[in-house]
């Protein structure tokens, strides 16, 4: 009887994780509308088969400076240059053991990673607070742009996949 029921099980986690990818909670809220947010688990399993870097958002929903950081994420630029990434949202409460382990610097909100396929968080990709080093600009776009532009260098990854072009030559 236990046999069955561990092969049952394996066969579940062998399931590719994207297949039961979830929208996160509050994605609505974070611009989900253009923006392809995953839950970590999904995330994180789609960065490593793709090869495609992440960028992981902490917040917590009474957090008034992350309520501003939302409004970051409907800036048009912010939203194409997301296409080249995995896009993770993490409430920082209801997923305490993630926020447990992407701390690299400590458990503030709003705290925005940059992290490689390999699931090491980027040193090179920090904001301009030293205090606080994974937050960016709540106000503006353009740190958080800045970043995502630099990343494509620092991570070497390949962009996403860019719609197929018809071929007229029939």
């Amino acid at each position: 009887m236990i046999r069955p029921l561990a092969v049952a099980a394996l066969i579940l986690l062998a399931l590719p994780f994207s297949v039961m990818a979830r929208t996160p909670d509050h994605a609505e809220e974070w611009n989900g509308a253009e923006i392809n947010w995953r839950d970590a688990r999904s995330g994180i399993y789609e960065s490593a088969k793709t090869g495609r870097p992440v960028l992981m958002v902490f917040h917590a929903t009474w957090c008034t400076v992350c309520k501003r950081f939302r409004q970051v994420f409907k800036d048009p630029a912010i939203v194409e240059a997301s296409r080249d990434f995995v896009m993770i949202l993490v409430d920082a409460d209801k997923e305490k053991e993630i926020n447990g382990a992407f701390q690299p610097d400590g458990s503030y909100v709003p705290r925005t990673l940059f992290i490689d396929s390999q699931g090491n968080v980027s040193d090179k990709l920090v904001g301009s607070d030293p205090q606080y080093p994974h937050s960016v600009d709540v106000d503006k776009p353009d740190e958080l742009l800045a970043l995502m532009k630099k990343a494509s260098s620092v991570f070497d990854a390949p962009p996403a996949a860019a719609p197929p072009v018809p071929d007229n030559r029939t």
